[in-house]
């Protein structure tokens, strides 16, 4: 992995039960190939305002929205790798500007804006974004990904994640326990790709009924926690008038 990354693309999300799983990986055998990394699993620690500002504003679909994440791959340990990401979506397409840093160096710069090295642009850029929003850590989602690349079109790529898992305690990228699972059984598909789908993918995504969603995994944990914050209240109420 680069120690810093750009990526602007189309994403678009499908959400697959066990059988339309199972049938995609199937139709799409002879045209796709699972990437150098297998099975693995993805660690993100999202950070957002005290009053959770920047996913309230995204789950309100405007035109431009962004979010900063702690992201790390497999088992993390202090010096392991890890990213700072900022991820900005713009009239449907998705913007993401990341840096490389040890795990250890991440945290000391999160926690005091301390950095040793010489900074890039993309590392001004996230200065910038932590001096105007001045994030907090909030919740820690994990998931386990399988990623695929086209055979013929290299910039086609496809990510199937399952056991979609979050807390919003013990917020560090070393731990994976303690997790509550977010819809369990179901698969969620990312197509990421610079232009036009292949003919071959859209005819089965079609045959398949697999259709597009807006879906975000933070978005998702933030709404299920609100539900059960106003779940609780409700009982309080009636416990209160009985």
């Amino acid at each position: 992995m680069s120690d810093q990354n750009v990526f602007e693309r189309v994403e678009k999300k499908y959400r697959m039960n066990q059988k339309q799983y199972d049938l995609f990986l199937s139709g799409a055998a002879g045209n796709l190939h699972m990437d150098e990394y297998g099975l693995h699993t993805i660690r993100n620690i999202y950070y957002d305002t005290p009053n959770y500002e920047l996913i309230r504003r995204s789950i309100d679909k405007p035109k431009y929205k962004e979010k900063f994440r702690l992201r790390g791959y497999g088992e993390i340990e202090e010096d392991s790798p890890v990213f700072l990401e900022i991820k900005k979506k713009y009239c449907g397409v998705v913007y993401k500007r990341r840096t490389q840093l040890a795990l250890m160096k991440a945290r000391t710069y999160l926690e005091s804006g301390f950095i040793a090295e010489k900074k890039s642009q993309i590392m001004n850029e996230i200065d910038y974004f932590i001096r105007f929003y001045h994030p907090k850590p909030r919740v820690y989602l994990a998931y386990d990904r399988e990623a695929f690349v086209g055979n013929e079109e290299e910039n086609l790529r496809i990510t199937i994640d399952r056991n979609i898992r979050s807390r919003s305690h013990r917020l560090e990228l070393t731990y994976d326990g303690e997790c509550m699972l977010l819809n369990p059984g179901e698969y969620l598909m990312e197509i990421k790709v610079n232009g036009a789908y292949p003919l071959w993918l859209a005819d089965l995504l079609g045959k398949l009924e697999i259709y597009p969603i807006s879906f975000s995994k933070y978005g998702a944990v933030y709404a299920q926690a609100m539900q059960n914050q106003a779940e609780m209240e409700e009982k309080q109420i009636c416990l209160q008038v009985y």
